[in-house]
């Protein structure tokens, strides 16, 4: 029987960063338009060889992430951006998107991180009528800078949670910081009734995200990969309902796993984890949310009854209405026919 298509199959999208979601030939496009000079690996050598393996590898990541967050410059950048993606997540299947930022990036050039925050709620609301896709925002701090900015922010997505807002996360490089100093930023969130998505266990080991669960009351990880690590852990992820988002590209790219055979996905379905495959960064590491099914698909043999089980879990563990949750999973159902 020949495999279903997978960007046909209704799914969710819960790990996806605001600047890394912007189309390649939309990075050149502006990047002219202001006179920039890309660097050639963000050009001709597009996507970037990357590594994270140490620290220069993570700056050199960093770079060009912020090279790329440097060319939006208006309000239509910023409405084009989301516009695009989310017209990216429908031809690939996706009936949910959950787009991450951190507006204190922004905040210099836009107004503040208040005023950046509701051009982007406005341009998702705007980009979901028009496209047809679900969209919502998450707030995420940087758990490079001071413990202090994350409660801003975490107040900041507090008083937006019924406006669009549906979570409060935590990026960057795991090895900076220590996670446990911005719990006090994320019971703010809790109270407030937000999805606390923080990052843990991909950079680092099940440590990590084992400081995430039991301080950080963690919702959904963001990566959680390396729970597998530690099979007590795991087990508690699964009895808590915790969704892992697993981004299969990206930690190939960044060097936490040598091949996309040796992403230890099959692993964590046999433990009974819910998992919801996200892109991460596709300006990045140059692969959207279908890819990553498709990637994990042929590097795994995995049949379409358990993409379609993928697909289920992505959106339950969405922030969506119960309502559309019930209808994209009679879609999956339906798919799988």
């Amino acid at each position: 029987m020949r495999p279903r298509s997978i960007e046909e199959l209704p799914k969710a999208h819960l790990h996806l960063h605001f600047t890394g979601s912007m189309r390649h030939g939309t990075l050149l496009e502006l990047a002219a338009r202001e006179g920039y000079r890309l660097p050639d690996a963000l050009v001709e050598e597009w996507p970037p060889t990357l590594s994270a393996a140490d620290e220069k590898g993570w700056f050199r990541f960093q770079r060009l992430y912020d090279v790329a967050r440097s060319v939006l410059r208006t309000e239509d950048d910023v409405r084009r951006l989301v516009r695009e993606a989310a017209e990216d997540d429908k031809r690939d299947g996706g009936r949910w998107l959950e787009i991450q930022v951190d507006p204190s990036g922004y905040a210099t050039l836009f107004g503040g991180i208040t005023a950046f925050t509701e051009l982007v709620l406005d341009a998702v609301a705007q980009a979901s009528r028009e496209v047809g896709i679900g969209m919502a925002v998450v707030i995420a701090a940087n758990r490079t800078r001071h413990p202090l900015d994350a409660r801003t922010l975490a107040r900041l997505a507090a008083q937006y949670a019924d406006r669009g807002v549906v979570g409060f996360g935590l990026s960057n490089d795991e090895r900076r910081g220590t996670t446990a100093d911005f719990a006090p930023a994320f019971a703010i969130a809790e109270r407030a009734g937000l999805r606390l998505v923080p990052h843990g266990g991909e950079l680092l080991g099940a440590a990590s995200a084992r400081t995430c669960v039991e301080q950080l009351h963690a919702d959904r990880l963001g990566h959680g990969i390396r729970s597998v690590e530690d099979p007590r852990l795991l087990e508690l992820i699964v009895e808590r309902g915790i969704a892992l988002e697993v981004c299969p590209t990206s930690n190939v790219a960044l060097g936490v796993y040598s091949d996309l055979t040796s992403v230890p996905l099959p692993e964590l379905l046999a433990a009974g984890a819910t998992v919801a495959l996200g892109a991460d960064d596709p300006l990045l590491f140059g692969s959207r949310l279908a890819g990553q099914y498709a990637t994990m698909r042929a590097a795994h043999d995995l049949d379409d009854a358990q993409l379609a089980d993928l697909a289920r879990g992505s959106v339950r563990a969405s922030a969506a209405p119960e309502d559309q949750k019930a209808g994209w999973l009679a879609e999956i159902d339906a798919w799988w026919g």
